[in-house]
Parts: structure tokens; sequence; C-alpha cells
């Protein structure tokens, strides 16, 4: 996998009330679901999203909570709130265990050049898409652009009027009509029958004949009155698919996606495993394919850092080498490295841990360290072994010499890791495995070194002689030796004028501080996965022709950038709530054939879209985890949130306007769309009583005429199907046409609905949004090239504090909220950690002040590494303050290794500190640049 499991268990809950307005689904349908929600164990956040005819509603709970058991909590909680909800609902709610802001993992496109997209979305329905779903690991797979069958029946009102019929007299036509009931058994003498009638309609031909009445002695078929035929159950969306040439195909798009916790590369496989059956399944004209597919570029990922492991190894044997120039000395330091690592994937394999980009990435950076227990055994056996004692003597003596220091080197080393595995939170739950992982690392180095080593030494090391040297090796030790008197003479000088040591000390301390307060911050860096999104919005109320148009233009102009291969474009959405909106997934050309990166080709489109009129784009690099179960156009998140929506609908907007001239900040969105044109029939309630006409009645016949109702279910062997009822499209264009519409009244007179109502057109929303249970606007937006995260969170929030009131509270959401809390717990770690450290080595070398003396460097390898990242304009994100914390033990280590050999001195040979402390630096010069340098070839 790329990353370690770090998904919050989250689940979606969906409901539907086709033709209710984004009002009546939050009031009556989010509200209620959202009560009984709340007293649910472990909901970090509740989040809703209402709009025309649907409602979502998404629970992330703790990390910490079994999404199995989450699962069966809402499953009780919506049973509870059933009784409260709506009766007219067609269906009860429903949920799944996935993340609705989560990419899909894969793309399927399903395209035929002479099926029926009807009969094509069929195939992909039944065939692939049932199947895939009961795949391991499947969270859901979802039809994009689909267009299931169904039977549409149109009606002209005017016909209606003329026979004296009312809508709902139809309604009930259709229904008792089309029936699916059992039929008994006919239990004869000898023989049995099982009785079937022919009752359940299946197709529109079938519908035409239905008699709704009888006029004059004469029946009325429902054929009559209006159109009746074979049709789709959502005719406002669409996909195609385009190649580089923007060259457009109408296909279908399956999208795969994952169970939070599982494993992105196995489920992805599991899936691939399957289709070549699956397409044996499908008419030859129908050709099924990968169009993305998020575990290649996890591979990809995957096997750079397999290379850079063995490259790495590569590099601290020659650096080994270097300084050592002789095989057999090189050799068995080496030989540390594979046995340490073996054994470390062994403890993996129990631990049941992925072999993913951290795990690895630990087992790179031990490299340099696992080596370095290993190179301090090896250099003082050989110094041993150059004062003439003999092999096994040299061995015994140099690893009694600096057993203790090994030691102290590999607890201390492990301990750096120790505060990593108590971190809460997705920060913790991230680098859990890299601290485990690099520990073990380091141990089995520590026993590796302390027994393989010097048996190898006794062995196969030799004593180097003089005339067996060549030209190369007596000119890099005389290079060598000639460093090394540079470094005595300015350690004489040092010790001699020590104040100027504590003075330059101090200053390297304040300057460590005001760079950590400069450095810009940020959470996980992009990366190149060969994707980009494109999520595009139009004003509100806009056609569905218009916007596939704009959709089309946007499609040609992405498709035709050099650095894109194909593209999957997908316009509208259920019941008209996403009409105004699009969604292009790119899949760009491999890395080696395209001149831009992944961020690059996202600047360049953004650019380009910014001058398409009607529309507005937003292009996004998909980031490496998904945080937060709310969807946006732009990848960071700010919510306003109010028990008072006019206070809402007032001071959001400014906020928005406001962020739109915040620098570094762009893409500046809203979900906050409250210029829906839209229609009010207010019923005249004392008009429609004395008529006879209930105010339900009235409703009723609205949504069958322009709710486009589904009437009764058609049950196919393999899946059921809608027939569909609505008025004509020609008299759906203007409000004018309601007039056409009649409701039946008590007395059996057909009444006009302009007698008992007026229209008083306005705006509404075009989704209602709710956080907490309360009221939310979430404003979303993304960073400019070489914006750091912290410096845009501040202006968001410094933009907030001028333009916002008192009563509206404010938070970010998603990935800015992690990289808030993770960034406060990160510099609590760094303390904990060095206290950790000191707390050990006062432990080991029982004094409070030998401990301050080896960790009195952090301080110049502090200031050295943020400005390093300040020099070549690098973020002090996650994995760059991993490096900070292996800085920390490379430092402690080094620090171990001339204290150590210092206090022996001091105890065995009774010199003065200064002394001890010169000789420890001289002596020990060597195995401190070896090591050094490892860790740095191993990084």
């Amino acid at each position: 996998s790329d990353l370690p499991v770090v998904d919050f268990p989250t689940i979606s809950v969906s409901a539907s009330l086709p033709g209710a307005s984004p009002e009546t689904m939050a009031s009556s349908v989010a509200t209620t679901l959202e009560k009984q929600f709340a007293t649910i164990a472990g909901i970090e956040q509740m989040t809703s999203s209402s709009s025309l005819g649907s409602t979502s509603i998404t629970l992330q709970f703790a990390l910490d909570r079994d999404i199995d058991a989450a699962a069966q909590d809402v499953q009780t909680a919506i049973a509870r709130a059933t009784r409260q909800l709506p009766r007219d609902m067609p269906t009860p709610p429903s949920f799944r265990k996935v993340n609705p802001a989560d990419s899909p993992i894969l793309f399927l496109g399903l395209t035929s050049p002479t099926l029926p997209l009807n009969q094509l979305d069929r195939w992909g329905q039944t065939v692939i898409a049932q199947r895939l779903s009961m795949v391991p690991g499947v969270a859901q797979v979802s039809v994009w652009g689909g267009q299931k069958y169904a039977v549409r029946i149109q009606l002209d009102p005017t016909e209606l009027a003329r026979r004296g019929l009312g809508i709902e007299e139809v309604t009930r036509a259709i229904d008792a009509a089309n029936v699916n009931l059992p039929s008994g058994v006919l239990y004869g003498p000898e023989q049995s029958y099982t009785l079937k009638a022919t009752g359940q309609l299946l197709v529109a031909n079938e519908y035409r004949d239905i008699v709704v009445a009888w006029r004059d002695g004469r029946p009325v078929r429902l054929g009559e009155l209006g159109t009746v035929f074979d049709d789709v159950e959502n005719n406002r969306v669409a996909a195609w698919l385009l190649d580089q040439r923007a060259r457009e195909q109408r296909a279908l798009f399956l999208a795969v996606q994952r169970q939070p916790g599982t494993n992105t590369v196995e489920v992805a496989r599991r899936v691939r495993e399957l289709l070549p059956g699956l397409a044996e399944q499908l008419p030859a004209s129908v050709t099924v394919e990968v169009l993305l597919d998020r575990s290649e570029s996890i591979q990809e990922s995957v096997a750079d850092v397999q290379f850079t492991l063995l490259l790495t190894l590569g590099l601290v044997v020659v650096v080994i080498f270097v300084f050592l120039r002789s095989l057999t000395a090189t050799l068995i330091p080496s030989l540390a490295m594979p046995m340490s690592i073996v054994g470390t994937f062994a403890a993996m394999y129990l631990l049941d841990y992925s072999l993913d980009n951290l795990s690895l990435m630990a087992l790179t950076l031990s490299v340099g360290f696992v080596v370095d227990d290993a190179i301090v055994m090896l250099e003082n056996i050989v110094r041993h072994l150059e004062q003439g004692k003999p092999r096994l003597q040299a061995a015994l003596d140099g690893a009694r010499e600096v057993g203790f220091t090994i030691v102290s080197m590999t607890v201390s080393l492990v301990a750096v890791f120790v505060p990593v595995l108590f971190m809460g939170g997705l920060v913790g739950r991230l680098f859990r495995e890299f601290a485990v992982t690099i520990g073990i690392a380091v141990l089995v180095s520590g026993v590796v070194s302390l027994t393989l080593t010097p048996m190898l030494c006794s062995r196969f090391l030799r004593p180097a002689h003089a005339a067996r040297r060549g030209v190369l090796y007596r000119w890099s030790e005389a290079a060598f030796d000639a460093v090394l008197r540079g470094y005595a003479a300015s350690l004489r000088f040092v010790l001699r004028q020590r104040w100027i040591s504590l003075l330059f000390t101090a200053l390297v301390c304040g300057l460590t501080v005001v760079l950590f307060q400069r450095v810009p911050t940020g959470f996980i860096p992009s990366q190149d996965t060969g994707q980009i999104n494109v999520t595009l919005e139009a004003r509100e109320g806009i056609s569905f022709e218009s916007m596939v148009e704009h959709q089309k233009r946007v499609a040609e102009i992405v498709a035709r950038d050099p650095n894109v291969e194909r593209l999957m474009s997908s316009v509208g959405g259920r019941g008209g709530g996403g009409s105004n909106s699009g969604n292009l997934f790119v899949r760009l050309k491999p890395r080696a054939e395209r001149p831009l990166s992944a961020d690059e080709v996202v600047e360049t489109l953004r650019r380009k879209l910014a001058s398409v009129p009607g529309i507005r784009a937003f292009a996004m690099n998909p980031p490496l985890i998904s945080v937060g179960g709310r969807m946006s156009r732009s990848q960071y998140q700010f919510t306003l949130v109010s028990p008072d929506l006019a206070q809402l609908h007032e001071w959001a907007p400014k906020l928005e306007a406001r962020l739109r001239d915040v620098p570094g900040v762009v893409d500046v969105s809203s979900d906050l769309q409250i210029r829906n044109p839209e229609v009010r029939v207010v019923i005249d309630r004392d008009r429609a009583a004395s008529l006879g006409v209930s105010v339900e009645a009235v409703e009723t016949a609205l949504c069958s005429a322009y709710g486009t109702r589904q009437v009764t279910s058609i049950f196919a062997p393999e899946d059921q199907y809608a027939v569909l009822l609505e008025l004509a499209p020609p008299f759906q264009r203007a409000p004018a046409d309601l007039s056409l519409l009649h409701v039946r009244a008590a007395s059996g007179e057909l009444i006009r609905l302009d007698t008992l109502a007026r229209l008083e057109p306005g705006v509404g929303p075009l989704a209602v949004s709710h956080s907490g249970q309360l009221p939310s606007v979430t404003l979303s937006f993304n960073l400019a090239p070489g914006v750091s995260l912290g410096a845009a969170l501040e202006r968001v929030r410094a933009a907030a504090r001028e333009v916002l009131p008192a009563g509206i509270s404010t938070s970010f959401q998603g990935t800015a909220q992690v990289f808030q809390s993770s960034l406060a717990n990160l510099g609590t770690l760094l303390l904990v950690t060095i206290l950790v450290i000191y707390l050990v080595l006062g432990i080991l070398y029982e004094s409070f002040l030998h401990p301050l003396t080896i960790l009195s460097a952090l301080p110049f390898a502090g200031a050295g590494a943020v400005a390093t990242l300040m020099l070549f304009d690098s973020e002090l994100n996650i994995f760059a303050f991993v490096g900070i914390i292996m800085l920390v033990g490379l430092v402690k280590k080094n620090g171990i290794i001339m204290i150590d050999f210092a206090l022996e001195a001091q105890r065995t040979a009774g010199t003065s500190p200064r002394d001890s402390i010169y000789e420890a630096c001289v002596v020990r010069f060597r195995p401190i640049m070896m090591t050094t340098f490892a860790a740095l070839f191993g990084t």
C-alpha cells in the first residue's frame, strides 16, 4: 500500500423523497436522523447535505471505533427514526461503510458502438456492479452517467381536462394495472398446478393499453392521454470518454470505492482478477476497461522506495569502504545491514504490518543507523588489532570496551521513537508502524553488532601491513590525517577559548527558535499519481442542456492538453440536484512522457479554464489521504456554523468575497447556493376548503405532475425498474403552465390550480448543509504555488475575524483541521522525545549532567535542519519532522560515541576532563565521520 491504514471509520447514510425541496429534506429527514445519530458513542464529526429529493449524512467516528459495531448502532438509530420520517418515502434510509469524500480506487468504463445506453446500463449494473460489490473490501460500486431502464409516461394536461380526469386517477390506474402478486396453487386429484396471472407489465407498449377510465361508453386508455415510451430513469445525467484528440464517446463509468481500513492495492487486485470472467458474460459489442487505477501509482511509488532502499545499501557499503579501504573490513559491517533488515521483516510479518512507503522509508533510514553499531565495534577492534594484539584478543577487548557504548546508542535511539507510539489522532496512527519498524531494526542491529560482528572480526580480520598498501591508500590516509590534524588544532583552540563556544551556542539556540517560527509549514506533500480532478460549477438553475454544452467545451480544452492521456466527463445528478455541476477525472500520461508534473498541470489548466465564460472550474491534484466526509470543490475547508440560518446566508458570501482577495488562496468556493430560481405555490387555504380540495391533494398533484414520480415498479428477473409519471416537457417550461393542472375536489369536480393558489417567483437554496446538527456553510480553497498551508490558514483566520460577527462560530475541517492539531502535537512530541532521551541517558550514565552534554549539539542540528528547509524552499511537513526526529537520534549517537570514551579514559587513566574529551574527540573522529556519512548516504 501507499501509506499505513489511517482511515477514520466512516459511514454514509442516504435517504430520498422524490420531489421534496432541499428545505423539506433538511427539516423532515436530515434533522430527524441527526437527532438519533447524536446518541451514538464515538462520533467525531456529523455532517449532512440535503438537496432536491435527497439527503446524505456522513458520520465520522474516532480512529479506535470498530466500524462494524458502529454500523450496528447506525442501523438501530435509523430504525428508531423511521416512525418520525415522512410516510411517503419510497424506501427507508440506507447506509454504507464508505467515505463519500474518498476518491474511488478504480474507474471502469463500459462502451458499446451498437447497444442502447439503457441496455448497456443493464449489463453494467447486473453483471459487473452487483458482482464487484461483493468483493471483500469494496464499499460500493457507483454507476456514473447511469442510464437505467425505465418506462416514462408524459401526460398532456389538456387531454386530461378534456376527458375530465385528474392526474391522481391516472396514478391509481397505473398502480392497479401493474400487479405482481402470488396467485396460488390448483390442487387436482392427480396433479397440482401453479397459478400465474399476467398482472405484471414489463415494457412501455404494454402500459399504453391501460384503461384509466370509461367515458361515453368507451375506455380511455393511457396512450391517449400522453406519450408512453421506453426511456431511462434519470435523463439528466450523462457521461463521455475523451481521448487525446478530444474525440468523445458516450459511456458508463463504474466507480469502485473501498471500505475504510482496507488495503487499496489488495482490493484493486481482487477486482481486476474478476474482470476477465465478467467480460466473458457481456455481449461481444460491449467493452469494459480500467480507466483509472490508484493502485498503479501506489505500486510504482513502493517500487521506487524499494529501489531507493537497495541504492542506500550500496552507498553505505561504499562509504564504509572509502573509510576502511579493506574488502574484508568492509564486508563485516555490511553484513549487519541485511541481517537487521531480514530480522525486521520477520517482526513486521508477525505484527501484520503492510509493506508501504512509510515502512520502507523506515527501513531505508535505518540503514544508516543499523550499520553504525557495527562500524563502532569494527573500528575499535581494528584499533586494538593495530596495537599488535591477536585477532581473538582484539575482538574481545574491543567489544568489551564499546559494549556499553553500543547498548547506550541502541536503547537511546529506540527511545527516540517511543513517544510516537503514544501519539493519538491521524498522525499517531500514520507513524506508529514507522516507529515500530525502525525501532525493531535498531534493536536487531544492536544484537548483531554485539554478537556477529566481533565473531567475524576474530575470524577474518587481519592487520594490514604498510608494505602491502597501495599509493591510493597512502594518499587517502595522508589526506585523512591532515583533516584530523586540522580538527585537533581547532579543537585545542576551542577548548582554550570556551567562552566563544558558549556564546556561539547561545546565538545558535536563539537562531533555532527564530527559524522554527519562520519556516513555512505544511501537512503531507502532494504526490504525482498521474491523476487530477476538475470540478465544474455553473450558475444556479441552469438547464441540463446548457450545462452539457459548458461541460463539453471545458472537456475539449482539457483533453487537448499535451500532458493528458484521456479523461472521463460526467455531468448532472440525481433529481436535478446537481444539474449545475460536472466532473472531469483526468488521466495523465506516464511521467516520462509528459513535461509537467501533476501540480504544474493543475496550474496550467487553472489558467486555461479561467477564460471559459459561464462556468467556474476547480482543478486539483487529489491528496494522498482524504480526511473528513464533506465533499468540496477544493482541498481545504473552512466551516461556518450558526443556529441562525439567515445570519449565515448574510455573512458567508461576504467572507467568500473577502477570501478571493487573500494572497496565496485560490479556487475559493462555497456550498451555499441560495439563488436557485424557484416558484412558490401559495395555497389559498380558505378558498381550497370551500371548494372541497385538501392541501394534501394539491401537493400530491404537483408532485405527480412535476416531480417525476415513480408510480409503480417493474420486477424483472435481473432487477427492478421504475415507471415514472410526469407532464410532457412542453407543459413544464414556464410557471404559467401550472394553470393547466387540475385537482379533483371532494364533489368530484376538477378545479384549476390557479383558482386555488397564486404563484410567487423567487430564489431558494440548491442545497442545505448541517454540521453537528446546526446549519452550516463550508468554504473551500486551494493554495497558490509556493504558498505554505500554515501561512494560508493564518490568513483565512484573520479574514474571518475581520469579516464575521460574534454569533458565527468557525473551524477548519478535513485536512486543514488535522494539520492544525498535528502541528501543535508535533512540537510537543519533539519536546517529549528529548525528555525521554534525557531520562534514558540519565539512567544509563547515572548522571544528570552527562545527558545534557550528549544532547548539547541539538540546537546546532535543529538550526541546520530548518535553515536547509528554508534554503531549498521546502515546508516543515510531517515527513520533514520525521527527519528532525532522526536527526535527534544521530546527534545523540555521536555524542554517546564521544562522551563514553572520555568517561572511560577519565576513569582508567585518571586524566583531566579537558584532556579526556580532547582524546575522545581525536580517537573517535573516524567512527563519528563514518557513522555520519553512513547516515547521510542512508537517507
